[in-house]
């Protein structure tokens, strides 16, 4: 585990008219602040990554889909420095996962369709707090398995 990550499980309450999924509120203790709410897709066997924020708290839920998600902490002070996490995500493990400032991450596509990630912010999105890696970067100590773009 990474200093600063959080990993819980999510209520998903179904009906015979679908399902309700949970992801954060106000009273939830990994809230911090509300920035902006987003979602992205990723393809099957498409990796995007490296990146990492050096303000915005992420908050990360799968909504459809299944995704590895893959952090490192590359913070200097931090006590898990240097430590890779790896969590697979999405219908089959639906849980909220807060990444904190400084923590590298990048998602890779499981499976045969399109996973949609939806991503509570702490921040609204500034191209200056983003700093962004090739998945392929040397500076990281992870190899992605399949195609990156």
């Amino acid at each position: 585990m990474i200093e600063g990550v959080v990993v819980r499980e999510l209520a998903v309450i179904p009906d015979e008219r679908g399902r309700v999924m949970h992801m954060l509120r106000v009273t939830d203790a990994e809230f911090e602040r509300f920035g902006e709410v987003y979602f992205s897709t990723v393809h099957p066997g498409v990796v995007k990554g490296w990146h990492l924020h050096t303000k915005m708290t992420l908050h990360y839920a799968v909504v459809s889909g299944m995704v590895k998600l893959v952090l490192y902490d590359g913070r200097p002070d931090s006590p898990t420095g240097g430590r890779i996490q790896e969590l697979f995500i999405g219908e089959d493990n639906y849980v909220l996962v807060k990444v904190p400032p400084g923590v590298w991450n990048g998602f890779e596509g499981l499976g045969v369709k399109e996973a949609i990630l939806a991503n509570c912010a702490s921040h609204a999105h500034d191209p200056n707090e983003i700093v962004r890696r090739d998945p392929r970067t040397e500076t990281i100590p992870y190899r992605w398995k399949d195609k990156t773009r």
